[in-house]
């Protein structure tokens, strides 16, 4: 019989109550759950940021069967591969640096010097050039070619002593830059070792005695402008230690002169090299006999360093001119007064802003108004410093160092005018001008045609001279010729009458037409042409210029009212050719400062309700069923009925999708075929902060290709980049920029090309029309009126200027631009494949952050619909500048005309997407975007009929399968949870203290 064992009498551990275990358990499994709630709801309405950092999955496209043998390569490269495409490309940027450097002084043909000279570099820029701008406009120079590199690779030798103590100096001591938006970092110090460290090495300098080369730069950048007086800046820690009272940063300053006294009293030849894409005041070293020759090289990008090496020895001959007027002293200037920081006392801006939204901006919300003037009118630049020395108001001499159009060269040309044509007041002026060269070495000209236009005291504002139209000659061997051909059209030398007429009017009487050597010169041995217009001719209503799709009218009354003719208080005065003394701008009065009506107005925050409610018109079909995709509308014309049916079957949110995901790219669309886009930035060649593969070779600034006045070159780089483009998988560019050079302190002006809208608009033509070749539309930018960075964001600058200056100085370039980019569209016809051929014009634009007036550009009906589209015939599609800010409401842009939102914020979205306008104006947001996608090179490789599959990208499957395990697990334990509750759960009677406790 066996024995039971003995019973344990071991007290047993008391089980954890329901109450304290649900404590535990019932936190924890809330807390998974959230997180996973807000990762995924992050995830959503982070998707845009997240798709570019990690991408946003692949569209497969399949062609049918029938069009499996179609030849649907629209468009192809001219390389084999990227390796090409470099090589190509650096050739190309050397070449550009080579046709755009100017020489500007020459002083007894010092230059060029000696095969092999040994020569000593000099100035903090010579080891530590600037090769272009910071910001979105930067590129990548880490490989750049440098000064040294490129003055050896010429067969220089250079001292090294020298050249290492530089090194070493900019090395430990950081030079000021532009930190983007962020004054208080930003930093002002112009950098340049002090005279005892040259000293130093100066036992070095006979060994290397054949020239000195001073080199002096100065950087630029986006988000903030240079200083115009480098002991105003609000951090103390960021101003230079040796900075002078009332000194700018683009003068000399005390460490810069006493490296010139020091270059001259050591080196029988100095040579000063300019390495800035801006002006500065170069009197003294102009007038100083000690110093030899003067070249202005600009940010020279990858291997421009290359062309001033070759410069320097003579085996290229410097054609570049200026394009900017290089004055004397810039504070007598009359934009001087007018740039920089200015706040209205009474205006607190009102914007709908979410606590999201304040959190994520880069830089603080606040309701202060700024504001600029743009008082001194149509008269900056050379217009002002021509028109006032023709009126007497200033000596020209005095107050001009190089005038605009103006550079230098090894060798003489001879002009003669071999043949004018005059049209009708619609027609042309065509004058040919034969170029000898008169002396001993090869070389390139500029030819500039100016017309001056009949004035009247009192009557429309008219500069003295104007530029018409330039050419470029191609290399003239000694003693040989070559003839160019100029046209201006009659129409425009036509001034806008904003006042009266309310349109282009061309005033009767003797318009003198000049060939010329700049904007002050007229070419030795060529006479004025006379073209006579007998009697007012006023381009209004349907007698508009021919150029112009439709009337030409006022558009900007809300912004010329800000001025007056007749001396108004609290306005600002018209500066006027007629009185030039009496009416040079000054700095805002205190009464101008006290905003008015129209800007308090402007300031307050767009109204979606109310801008529904006054809509009139049906709400358009949402999905709709249809066979159509984005390929079948390859070629047609925008107003072809298929794009009706295939924009009825898109849903409301495929379309908000692309419309608020557009940085840098445009957004897949799945159900009719659209591919993502790819879009970098910048305006020095392609530069992207999201992804570093897309980044390439570093061009010149657009300062350095516009000295070149070569359209041809111009459009190489469009070319160029295009095939740059078909090899890395892009389709459009944030690029060219075309704002104009209003004051040198400018921060972005080396991202422009001038001070002229004639020579940027062309400019700008060339390298679009080039990029066009290879399928990559281009994003004008900044659409308008953004010529300075202080108080560029926020809320937005209101500026002000009148209509006149509005539309024939700041609007120009980008209406030569809009009117004259097109690009050739190759596209399936048939059912059979039959290939046909079709043309678009520009493809894209992108508005600016600032306000025309006091309304954002980017949500004025004025500016982006009415002129834009309406005057202009623009069919492409617009896209906001990075939208960061409150005030810049995307309902108020796809209203007004600025189509896409560039932005990563998670916060941006439509206020109103039920309403029939807002859905009236999203679809035809997304019409503008397909239409230039669909003609774009990102449909090379389909054909109609093709099939589309999806994969998503790694990042969502990842997000998919972690949610699923998570869900898994909190149901297990919920599960786990009340299975344990119901097992423990006190019995109802006879409980012992320990179970209910």
């Amino acid at each position: 019989m066996s024995k039971r064992p003995p019973k344990d009498t071991a007290p047993q551990k008391a089980r954890m109550s329901n109450k304290k275990y649900l404590s535990i358990w019932i936190p924890v499994i809330a807390l998974v759950t959230a997180v996973a709630v807000v990762a995924n709801v992050a995830l959503v309405v982070a998707g845009g940021w997240v798709a570019s950092q990690f991408g946003s999955g692949t569209y497969t496209f399949t062609n049918s069967e029938q069009s499996a043998g179609w030849d649907t390569e629209y468009y192809t490269s001219d390389f084999a591969d990227m390796d090409e495409v470099d090589a190509a490309a650096q050739q190309l940027v050397e070449d550009i640096a080579a046709g755009g450097i100017v020489l500007a002084k020459n002083e007894s043909g010092a230059l060029p010097l000696e095969q092999g000279a040994a020569v000593t570099l000099l100035g903090r820029a010579a080891a530590d050039p600037v090769f272009g701008g910071s910001g979105s406009g930067s590129v990548d120079t880490n490989s750049a070619v440098n000064v040294r590199t490129g003055l050896e690779n010429a067969g220089f030798s250079i001292n090294d002593s020298m050249y290492a103590a530089i090194e070493a100096f900019a090395a430990e001591n950081k030079r000021g830059h532009i930190e983007m938006d962020q004054p208080m970092t930003s930093t002002f110090h112009i950098g340049e070792m002090q005279i005892d460290g040259y000293e130093a090495q100066s036992s070095t300098f006979a060994q290397y005695g054949d020239a000195g080369i001073v080199v002096i730069g100065r950087p630029g950048g986006e988000g903030g402008d240079l200083a115009q007086d480098m002991l105003d800046i609000a951090n103390p820690d960021n101003i230079d230690p040796r900075a002078q009272e009332g000194e700018h940063q683009l003068e000399l300053n005390q460490d810069e002169k006493a490296l010139i006294a020091l270059a001259k009293e050591s080196f029988e030849t100095v040579v000063v090299v300019v390495n800035a894409s801006t002006t500065l005041e170069m009197g003294d070293l102009q007038d100083d006999a000690g110093i030899d020759a003067i070249l202005f090289a600009g940010s020279p990008g990858a291997t421009g360093f290359n062309a001033l090496g070759s410069i320097l020895a003579g085996e290229v001959n410097p054609s570049g001119r200026t394009v900017d007027t290089w004055a004397a002293d810039f504070t007598a200037d009359p934009t001087w007064n007018n740039f920089g920081e200015f706040v209205y006392s009474n205006i607190e801006a009102e914007f709908p802003v979410s606590a999201t939204e304040a959190a994520t901006s880069n830089a603080t919300i606040t309701t202060d108004a700024p504001f600029v003037n743009y008082a001194e009118g149509i008269y900056f630049g050379y217009r002002y410093y021509e028109t006032a020395a023709v009126e007497g108001f200033i000596d020209y001499d005095s107050a001009v160092v190089y005038p605009f159009g103006y550079g230098l060269s090894y060798t003489d040309f001879a002009w003669e005018v071999t043949a004018t044509e005059a049209g009708d007041v619609d027609g042309t002026i065509a004058v040919t001008v034969e170029v000898t060269n008169t002396g001993d070495v090869a070389g390139k000209d500029v030819v500039e045609l100016y017309y001056s236009a009949p004035y009247t005291p009192g009557g429309i504002e008219k500069s003295s001279v104007v530029l018409g139209g330039f050419a470029k000659t191609g290399l003239i061997e000694p003693g040989a010729s070559e003839a160019v051909t100029i046209e201006i059209a009659v129409e425009d030398m036509a001034s806008y009458d904003y006042l009266e007429n309310r349109a282009y009017v061309l005033e009767a009487g003797d318009y003198q037409i000049t060939v010329q050597t700049d904007s002050h010169t007229i070419a030795e041995g060529t006479e004025p042409f006379v073209y006579t217009v007998d009697s007012d001719v006023v381009y209004a209503g349907d007698d508009h210029r021919a150029s112009d799709l439709a009337e030409v009218t006022n558009q900007f009354d809300d912004v010329s009212e800000a001025f007056t003719t007749t001396g108004e208080a609290g306005k600002i005065p018209v500066f006027s050719r007629a009185d030039f003394a009496g009416t040079f701008p000054t700095a805002p009065t205190e009464d101008m400062l006290v905003a008015s009506e129209t800007a308090i107005e402007g300031f307050q925050a767009w109204d979606y309700d109310a801008a529904a409610e006054a809509f009139e018109g049906d709400a358009p079909t949402l999905n709709a069923d249809s066979d159509l995709a984005l390929i079948d509308m390859r070629g047609l014309a925008k107003d072809d009925p298929q794009w009706d049916t295939l924009l009825d079957s898109l849903s409301l949110g495929e379309m908000t999708d692309m419309l608020l995901n557009g940085a840098y790219q445009t957004a897949a669309i799945g159900s009719i075929g659209k591919p993502q886009t790819v879009e970098p930035d910048g305006p020095a060649g392609f530069s992207s902060f999201i992804n570093s593969s897309i980044n390439g070779v570093a061009y010149p600034s657009e300062v350095l290709i516009a000295q070149t006045w070569d359209v041809a070159l111009g459009e190489a780089m469009g070319v160029m980049l295009g095939n740059e483009a078909l090899q890395k998988d892009i389709n459009g560019w944030y690029a060219p920029a075309v704002n104009l050079h209003r004051s040198p302190f400018g921060g972005r002006d080396f991202e422009y090309y001038s001070e002229d809208p004639v020579v940027s608009g062309q400019m700008l033509t060339a390298v679009a029309n080039g990029a066009a070749t290879k399928g990559v539309y281009t994003m004008i930018k900044h659409f308008a009126l953004n010529e300075q960075e202080t108080n560029r964001v926020n809320n937005g600058i209101a500026t002000w200027a009148t209509e006149q200056t509005i539309r024939e100085v700041y609007l120009k370039a980008f209406e030569i631009g809009v009117k004259n980019i097109t690009m050739d569209v190759t596209y399936i016809a048939d059912d059979e494949g039959t290939l046909a051929e079709t043309t678009i014009g520009a493809g894209g634009i992108m508005s600016s952050f600032n306000r025309i007036g006091a309304v954002w550009a980017g949500g004025s009906e004025a500016l982006m619909t009415n002129v834009l589209r309406g005057e202009w015939g623009f069919e492409g599609f617009a896209i906001s500048d990075f939208n960061l800010y409150p005030y810049m409401n995307p309902n108020q842009s796809i209203s007004a005309g600025t189509d896409l939102t560039l932005t990563f914020q998670p916060s941006k979205s439509f206020g109103d997407t039920s309403s029939d306008k807002a859905v009236t104006d999203i679809r035809e947001a997304t019409h503008n975007i397909l239409f230039t996608v669909a003609n774009s090179n990102a449909m090379d490789g389909l054909a109609p009929g093709a099939t589309v599959d999806y994969t998503p990208p790694t990042w969502v499957v990842i997000q998919i399968v972690a949610t699923a395990v998570v869900g898994v697990l909190v149901l297990l334990a919920v599960v786990m949870v009340v299975r344990r509750v119901r097992r423990h759960r006190p019995a109802s009677t006879g409980a012992s203290a320990t179970d209910a406790s």
